[in-house]
């Protein structure tokens, strides 16, 4: 007696070759959907790490400006600090020198003797001597005589009364002042007028 569920060995064989075919087809769809979606996920993956790096490099790119930038402003102060000092080293030693130089104008403007010719040209000479060195120096005096009172530049000692003279007019030196660059060393010592 035959089966009729009995299928001859080549149908069968074809079967199973079709069922074969089938599921490797399933199987390669399912595997290319992974493959897909593994390629989606890595790609994700790669964007987010791309974009990572960009973000860490913009920062160490805006450190590395940053950097630079404080470094450069650094140099600067410190140039300016070294000028500041070598300036207020130099005016130091000058302003210890006007004292001296006011001695010498008191010598030259002390009247003189018969006898005293030599040395009051030795002290003119030591006076121009000094008065050139503060010149090369950046040195001026400050010529206060007839200009208006400014405590900037002059010290008021005195007031006094004067018909030929404005209000606040400085009428006479008493002492020179002295000026380095655009810095005062120290104020002429004045006397104002007033009405």
């Amino acid at each position: 007696m035959t089966d009729p569920f009995d299928k001859d060995d080549s149908t069968q064989a074809t079967a199973e070759a079709d069922l074969s075919a089938e599921a490797a087809s399933a199987a390669d769809a399912d595997l290319s959907a992974v493959a897909r979606s593994a390629d989606a996920d890595l790609s994700a993956v790669a964007r987010s790490a791309e974009a990572e790096l960009r973000r860490e490099k913009d920062a160490l790119q805006d450190r590395l400006l940053r950097t630079a930038a404080e470094f450069d402003n650094y140099r600067k102060r410190v140039d300016r600090d070294r000028r500041d000092q070598a300036d207020n080293a130099i005016a130091d030693a000058i302003e210890d020198l006007l004292p001296i130089i006011d001695n010498l104008e008191r010598a030259l403007d002390a009247p003189a003797g018969p006898d005293s010719e030599g040395f009051r040209k030795g002290v003119e000479l030591i006076h121009l001597q000094m008065m050139d060195l503060l010149k090369r120096r950046g040195v001026k005096p400050i010529t206060p005589v007839g200009a208006d009172f400014d405590p900037r530049f002059h010290h008021a000692v005195a007031q006094e009364s004067s018909a030929n003279h404005r209000e606040g007019e400085v009428m006479e030196e008493l002492r020179r002042g002295y000026m380095l660059g655009e810095r005062v060393l120290r104020p002429a010592m004045v006397k104002v007028a007033k009405a």
